[in-house]
């Protein structure tokens, strides 16, 4: 199939398209590589530098490759940033989105597959490990566009008929991910390591669900499947806390690193982890990298990166 990857030269985005090359798709990358990278393009995709804001080139992209699926990736992504800036967080996240989808409905687009979240929506919740029934609550203006961004999807189906499935991602963590962009702890992490610098943990004990990229795009891969327009969560099913994770990264140091500690930052839950009973029951994925294999692999890569500089 013909498949346009918004975001497709992001930390996700890139291993979505690296997977779907390797089961012999057709793939058409557009991004604006304010957080995505070159190095992350696989050479096998065609690629547009474009923003999605620009409607009139995204609609000449439509026109020219006729694409048969969407993935929707590209977004504002720092939860923090969008707290900072939650005009800017919508602009991008929520009217992008809904311009596309748009596109999506002129060009009779069979299946339009849309990277969600799920702490940031679910927010602080009693129910551990949350499901999918559960009241979402988000914190953050993050949380919010991606919720909004979902029922946008309600409206197109029901309206437009399109079909949607929407992943709802817990913590994704993986080679490439940009410590500066998506704000994920573990490269946080391992970036200030690397620099001889000691990490900083915002609040003490915070527990999240950490999932490996590779896994993540394995959902995406599957999500092609899905029968009729459905959420998922996509996620670990297991709550670790930050602390334990700096312990953890520290042994690859041999401990000489210390922990400095600041007051939680807002928009954030204090809990997060995800049941993925349902995309298992529904499409057969599950989680198959441990924590402690996927931080080895992230640990591989920044030695890599590291030669190279």
């Amino acid at each position: 199939m013909k498949i346009l990857v918004t975001g497709g030269a992001g930390f996700i985005g890139s291993h979505v398209v690296d997977l779907l090359l390797k089961n012999n798709h057709e793939v058409v990358v557009i991004d604006n590589l304010s957080s995505g990278k070159k190095e992350n393009l696989n050479s096998k995709a065609k690629f547009y530098l474009c923003d999605l804001g620009n409607f009139e080139k995204v609609s000449e992209i439509f026109e020219k490759e006729c694409f048969e699926i969407v993935y929707h990736l590209a977004a504002q992504i720092n939860v923090r940033t969008s707290l900072e800036n939650p005009v800017e967080d919508a602009k991008i996240n929520i009217i992008n989105s809904i311009s596309l989808l748009e596109l999506c409905t002129r060009h009779k687009i069979k299946h339009f597959i849309f990277s969600s979240t799920g702490g940031a929506i679910y927010g602080d919740t009693k129910d551990i490990p949350t499901t999918e029934k559960t009241r979402e609550f988000p914190l953050s203006p993050y949380g919010c566009a991606k919720l909004g961004v979902e029922n946008y999807l309600k409206f197109y189906n029901k309206v437009h008929g399109l079909k949607f499935t929407c992943l709802r991602y817990s913590n994704v963590y993986g080679p490439r991910q940009n410590s500066k962009g998506e704000a994920g702890v573990i490269s946080i992490f391992f970036e200030k390591m690397f620099s001889d610098e000691n990490p900083v943990i915002f609040g003490g004990i915070q527990t999240r669900d950490f999932v490996y990229v590779k896994d993540v795009a394995r959902a995406n891969l599957l999500a092609l499947n899905n029968a009729k327009s459905s959420i998922y969560n996509v996620s670990s099913g297991k709550e670790t806390d930050i602390i334990h994770i700096f312990s953890k990264i520290n042994r690859f140091f041999k401990n000489k690193f210390e922990a400095l500690y600041e007051p939680e930052k807002e928009g954030e839950p204090k809990r997060s982890c995800l049941s993925f009973e349902k995309i298992n029951n529904n499409l057969g994925w599950v989680p198959e990298t441990d924590l402690d294999d996927g931080l080895n692999q992230v640990y591989l890569w920044y030695l890599m990166k590291d030669k190279k500089k």
